[in-house]
């Protein structure tokens, strides 16, 4: 008789039970599994058994987790007696054929066991290695089987001030003995209701023009005033190299562009604040305001007059400092270090290797004396304990974090995925497109939850890939890749049409890259004002949130249990249906993805979501149907639009793209609506 795969169900009983008892055979090999743990798998769709004559010859047993769209290979075991028939393979090729849309088998295996040919022959690479948790420390291969998809990973409110170099017109505007005409201008920068808000910093260029100055009393008057400024010192090689970068793109530019001296000191200022870790630049110089698109596209820069910093400091803040909106609401708050408090943080944060309290505490002084103008962030919870701290500075278009570390706390690791994504997020903002987390040392849970986010190991830091792509596969991978070239590492190739579980790790892994045309559904959900408030405070609250709800990147909302096609993984709009009072709501304000889609009763899926969630037993119990069942919406990484669209703005953007639209309950809609709104609500003009 042939031998035939058969996924085991849940009913199937006698299957099961033969499975356990071939299973316990091989314990000592295999590991121990309790008969909950089949039954599960075969609930989840994880038991696939080799069947001859009603007798189990093997079988996988392999979890399909819901985070993630890979398989976990958890048992791979054939009888001893019928080895050599090929079942093992059997088994392998019959998890690709009934989930090709995942992209690999991951397992893991002891070394001593000696069992890399197998592995190999069935296909498995090496996939590195941990030491196990058993007595002995055993070393655990780690073995992969790629499945033919993009492999992206590896299992792996705020007084800051805006910080603002000037150029020599503007100091000289504000610290010089002779009044200059229209100085008026650079001196609104030192206007009182500014002392709170401005900084003003100098770089290397600046002394140079006034070491030039031919009148010695002006040339000494303006080396003294240079004590009210900050004084910022980037790295010299580094200067030089993103001044030539700056000079070939402005010629490219601007062919008619005279190529001497005075433009050479001009892009040095762009260069220099961009070493330095900052992003706007004041000038009253028409060539330098001439050069702006370039300095932006190249450096990262702003360039900007005066009076766009007075006019228009909350916009230019938010390049520099970031406001966490996820904790606003809690009881956590963030601030910047002070000085000479590094001392007291030596006690909270995790220190290895040569990275001791001393050389820890000294690292951290280094960040706010050293050449860059870092920004030092620090989390406490609601009784001032520190539980996070990271420090940031923007180089160009790459984040740089040199410090990433988390305090043991029961949120430890809810923290540690919280800051992976406050820190993509503030390099959103500040148009940076790579992160790099250059700590020799950062936090345990950090780097076990950066693999989940895109990081990826790149001489020896951890680095993610930020693609602002909206788009087709083609073009999300055309970014991704000159971003790769510029890191000299892989990339990998997207294609139109991939299934929805590829393209959701694709564009968890490169977010905010969405790929419009993949399998991946979108989703229009209704939500009313009370939960986008207590959610995603839009409309802002007045009261606390629960601190776990504040600094979790995942959340749940309830509805009716009726089915409107609903399938996971997705892409959600929210869409709040009214307005707390005349003329507001009735506007999509953010999108989300979407991880889990479960039907129960109210009691069950509280008890499940309380972590999660803002509404009480009763409020769940209210969302059920007349079934007595409520539908509940795992989601996450919710990004809140800057600009929301409007009923208006929705309704004509259906309308041009010829759809229909329902407002009334959770409905489908195209891809192509989604990009159109998504794009909307990022549009800055």
């Amino acid at each position: 008789m042939a031998i035939k795969l058969v996924s085991v169900s849940p009913v199937q009983d006698e299957l099961i039970e033969k499975a356990i008892a071939l299973g316990d055979r091989y314990t000592k090999t295999l590991g121990l599994l309790t008969p909950p743990a089949y039954r599960k798998a075969a609930e989840d769709g994880g038991l696939l058994a080799a069947v001859e004559a009603d007798e189990v010859l093997g079988y996988a047993l392999f979890g399909l987790p819901k985070r993630s769209a890979r398989i976990r290979l958890a048992h791979l075991c054939v009888a001893e007696e019928q080895r050599g028939r090929g079942i093992a393979r059997r088994l392998v090729k019959g998890i690709r054929e009934r989930y090709p849309q995942r992209l690999g088998i991951k397992a893991k295996c002891r070394r001593d066991y000696n069992l890399s040919g197998m592995w190999r022959s069935l296909g498995f690479v090496p996939d590195g290695e941990v030491r196990g948790r058993g007595r002995d420390g055993e070393i655990l291969d780690g073995w992969w089987l790629d499945l033919g998809h993009p492999d992206l990973f590896t299992e792996m409110e705020s007084d800051a001030l805006l910080v603002v170099t000037v150029d020599h017109g503007v100091f000289a505007d504000l610290r010089g003995l002779v009044d200059m005409a229209d100085a008026e201008e650079s001196r609104a920068l030192e206007a009182g209701w500014m002392a709170d808000l401005v900084e003003l910093a100098y770089t290397p260029q600046l002394v140079h023009e006034i070491r030039d100055l031919p009148d010695t009393a002006e040339r000494q008057h303006q080396r003294v005033a240079l004590t009210g400024l900050r004084k910022l010192s980037p790295d010299l090689a580094a200067v030089d190299e993103r001044s030539r970068e700056l000079l070939r793109a402005a010629t490219q530019a601007m062919p008619d562009l005279t190529v001497d001296v005075g433009l050479q000191f001009r892009l040095r200022y762009v260069a220099e604040t961009s070493c330095a870790g900052l992003q706007v630049l004041a000038t009253r110089d028409s060539l330098l305001s001439r050069l702006a698109d370039v300095a932006w596209e190249v450096a990262r820069v702003r360039v900007v007059s005066p009076s766009t910093v007075t006019l228009h400091v909350d916009e230019l803040r938010q390049a520099q400092v970031y406001r966490p909106a996820d904790l606003m609401g809690t009881e956590f708050r963030s601030g910047e270090v002070a000085p000479d408090a590094e001392d007291e943080l030596v006690a909270f944060f995790h220190q290895s290797g040569g990275d001791d309290g001393a050389a820890f505490a000294e690292r951290l002084r280094s960040l706010n004396e050293g050449a860059v103008a870092w920004r030092r962030e620090l989390l406490r919870d609601g009784q001032g304990r520190p539980v996070a701290l990271y420090a940031w500075a923007l180089d160009g278009r790459t984040l740089v974090v040199p410090v990433l570390r988390t305090a043991g706390h029961p949120l430890e690791q809810t923290l540690a995925r919280q800051l992976l994504f406050l820190i993509k997020r503030l390099g959103r903002d500040c148009g940076a497109e790579i992160i790099r987390i250059i700590d020799p040392h950062p936090s345990e849970a950090a780097r076990s939850a950066a693999g989940d986010d895109g990081f990826f190991e790149h001489d020896g830091r951890l680095v993610a890939l930020l693609v602002n792509v909206c788009g087709a596969a083609a073009e999300v991978e055309a970014a991704a890749g000159g971003l790769a070239r510029e890191l000299t590492a892989d990339t990998t190739a997207l294609r139109a049409g991939m299934p929805a579980e590829v393209a959701a790790v694709v564009e968890r892994a490169w977010w905010p890259a969405k790929v419009i045309d993949s399998k991946l559904p979108s989703f229009l959900v209704p939500i009313k004002p009370r939960w986008s408030t207590e959610l995603f405070n839009v409309p802002a609250m007045l009261i606390p949130r629960s601190d776990v709800l504040g600094i979790s990147r995942e959340h749940v909302y309830y509805r009716s249990s009726g089915r409107r096609g609903e399938s996971v993984p997705a892409r959600l709009l929210w869409y709040v249906s009214e307005g707390n009072s005349p003329g507001e709501g009735q506007m999509v304000v953010g999108s989300s993805r979407l991880d889990e889609v479960l039907i129960d009763t109210p009691d069950t899926l509280f008890s499940k979501f309380e972590h999660l969630g803002v509404y009480g037993r009763a409020e769940v119990q209210e969302a059920a149907d007349a079934s007595g069942r409520a539908m509940a919406l795992r989601f996450s990484d919710t990004e809140i639009f800057p600009k929301p669209v409007t009923l208006r703005r929705l309704t004509f953007l259906t309308k041009k793209l010829g759809l229909p639209l329902s407002l009334i309950s959770l409905s489908k809609i195209s891809s192509e609506l989604f990009q159109a709104v998504y794009e909307e609500g990022h549009r800055t003009t």
